[in-house]
């Protein structure tokens, strides 16, 4: 027997490290206690979500960033391969469950494509997508704090609005399907990549290990999370509801919203946001990203030496982001990560029109006091 004078102290932070761990789990069981099994897998699947984006340091906003300023092509074609390991599975799981799994499919528009350009632009501007704000929230980013609640309430009132912009004009939804689908979307991928790659410098081609870490582990993920919840991972849709139920509960009236009135949001506004699917992995990217990011260095982060012109910004850039992505169908999660991975041509149209209004935010950050002071 080993005598308890000789043994190791343990690490004074390594106890609260892993009693945060064993709150997530407590929490995960508590959910499904409360709501059933199902929710407290989602819950978990979105803790895994934020684990591996804060955790890898991968996301979807910076590598695009690093593609257009630097020709650094790694993120972006870790990006490809991740949508081509989920559209794999995903493809023949939609064939052989019809009745039961739905894809990301939306139509293209012009409030579509107009809503991923602008989504596109302010995601630059706060350096954060859907999942990003999420996970920066969560890992104790200010930006990203001050962000996610406009966030929210942009993501309410693009729903509220969203039928009106819709009858701008639309073309029917389309969708790749089978395995001929599946052969047309893995061949686009790779030629992105393969385009990415050509435009890239010579010394910033290569992919790190921990983005094919990254790629593996979140294609798994979002291949569970279809199983589990019958849908691709989204993240616009709670973010919105959550408004909704706020302003229901303060006695609004929401039936003048098509959206928010039809019998499916109805039904979502009724029930616990513990039934929810986007709800729940929501909340677990927050908690799952401040867990890693607490392990890591405790979450503490530096305050921002901004203007006030560049916090103006940050509050008008997240109103916009969740308005905007309701218009289009989705963030780089819903329209980008979920369409393109189950056939949806929307998410072929957001990718080209948010990009391009990437290239534009980008040129708008040191005009709005964002960059950092030298």
């Amino acid at each position: 027997m080993t005598d308890s004078s000789q043994t190791m102290p343990v690490p004074p932070r390594i106890l609260p490290r892993t009693a945060a761990f064993g709150l997530c789990a407590l929490a995960v069981l508590a959910v499904a206690a409360m709501a059933g099994p199902r929710s407290g897998a989602l819950l978990m699947i979105g803790l895994g979500f934020g684990l591996v984006l804060e955790g890898l340091r991968f996301g979807f906003t910076g590598p695009w960033r690093r593609m257009i300023l630097q020709r650094d092509a790694s993120g972006l074609v870790a990006q490809m391969v991740c949508l081509a390991l989920v559209a794999a599975a995903a493809f023949p799981m939609l064939a052989a469950h019809p009745g039961e799994l739905v894809g990301a499919h939306a139509p293209v528009g012009y409030a579509m494509v107009g809503g991923a350009f602008v989504f596109g632009a302010c995601m630059q501007i706060v350096l954060g997508c859907g999942s990003g704000t999420l996970v920066n929230a969560g890992s104790g980013n200010l930006v990203s704090a001050i962000a996610l609640p406009f966030f929210c309430l942009g993501s309410f009132f693009g729903a509220y609005h969203l039928v009106w912009w819709t009858e701008l004009g639309a073309l029917p939804v389309a969708a790749l399907t089978g395995t001929g689908g599946l052969a047309l979307t893995l061949v686009l991928l790779a030629s992105v990549a393969g385009l990415a790659m050509a435009l890239a410098d010579p010394g910033k081609r290569a992919i790190p290990a921990r983005y094919w870490l990254a790629a593996v582990l979140l294609a798994g993920l979002a291949i569970l999370h279809l199983a589990v919840a019958g849908q691709p991972w989204g993240v616009v849709y709670g973010l919105g509801l959550w408004v909704a139920k706020g302003a229901a509960a303060l006695g609004a009236d929401l039936s003048g919203s098509a959206f928010w009135s039809a019998p499916a949001n109805a039904e979502r506004l009724r029930e616990s946001v513990l039934t929810d699917v986007t709800s729940l992995t929501d909340l677990g990217l927050i908690a799952g990203a401040a867990l890693a990011a607490f392990w890591r260095d405790g979450l503490t982060g530096r305050i921002a030496d901004h203007p006030a012109r560049a916090w103006v910004a940050v509050v008008i850039a997240g109103f916009l982001l969740g308005y905007s992505s309701r218009l289009a169908f989705g963030c780089n999660i819903g329209a980008f990560f979920s369409g393109i991975s189950t056939g949806s041509l929307h998410g072929w149209a957001w990718f080209a029109a948010a990009f391009t209004g990437s290239w534009y935010g980008i040129q708008l950050r040191p005009l709005l006091g964002l960059e950092a002071r030298r």
